[in-house]
């Protein structure tokens, strides 16, 4: 919202993209299936949580702990649940730990343990201040779908260009099953499925069919890591063609993401 927009004016821009993003959710899932819509609020303020929380919205998404700490604290009142997108210092797991509902980019081995422990640090916590427990941690395990196939469809670009480099994180789906299973035997910590971004450069439904695939062969192992996170605004019907089950979406709904400071 800039400072010209009143938030009645905001709030009604807010309605009508949110309703665009449902409708378009409405038409491209198939039957029987009532994916999970999180909005990321990357960069926007938290006055523009509490504007969608009053429209129906649930569940949001912070790529930067900085950011989603203060955001969530500021909306506590409001009982949403946060889910952290982006690439994970294992450094800030103590903090992410605090307020979120689900970590959406477990990527390395280290990062598990660092979750873990951070969740024994954290029960300890409240029990010390007499603060009911939190819910254990869903895990989504991130994968990186570039090709590594420099001659084949979805080629890995170089480093600088789009899509390229180590920005986009994710591990190679090899590791995927040492990465459930360290998982899977933290107590406090949920496997709850895969996440992936789709390459820039290739079609997003056959990234996605990938993705589905190595679902498939996880929940073989655990059916109950169910989840897969895979489309945002640009691409959320190839996702859901191909079992999404959480939406990861944020311009389409609260516009261009304003300048950064």
């Amino acid at each position: 919202m800039t400072s010209s927009t009143s938030p009645a004016a905001r709030r009604d821009e807010l309605a009508a993209r949110l309703e665009t993003v449902r409708r378009r959710i409405s038409v491209a899932a198939p039957a029987g299936t009532d994916p999970t819509l999180i909005v990321v609020t990357k960069y926007f303020p938290a006055a523009d949580v509490e504007l969608l929380a009053g429209l129906g919205v649930q569940d949001v998404g912070e790529n930067k702990d900085q950011e989603a700490s203060a955001k969530s604290a500021e909306t506590a009142q409001l009982g949403l649940s946060w889910h952290f997108i982006g690439q994970l210092q294992s450094n800030k797991a103590k903090s992410v730990v605090r307020y979120a509902a689900a970590v959406h980019s477990v990527d390395r081995l280290s990062l598990v343990s660092a979750l873990d422990k951070a969740m024994t640090v954290e029960q300890q916590r409240r029990a010390d201040a007499d603060l009911p427990p939190r819910a254990v941690l869903d895990c989504f395990l991130q994968v990186d779908l570039r090709n590594p196939d420099p001659s084949g469809p979805g080629a890995v670009p170089a480093a600088g260009e789009p899509g390229g480099g180590p920005g986009r994180g994710g591990a190679m789906p090899a590791d995927l099953p040492a990465l459930a299973d360290a998982v899977a035997a933290r107590p406090g910590l949920r496997l709850a499925g895969v996440m992936a971004v789709a390459p820039l450069q290739e079609d997003p439904g056959a990234a996605f069919a990938r993705l589905q695939a190595l679902s498939d062969r996880l929940r073989a192992e655990y059916p109950e890591a169910s989840g897969i996170s895979a489309g945002m605004s640009r691409d959320l019907e190839a996702a859901l063609a191909h079992g999404a089950t959480h939406l990861r979406i944020g311009s389409d709904i609260l516009g261009p993401r304003p300048a950064v400071r």
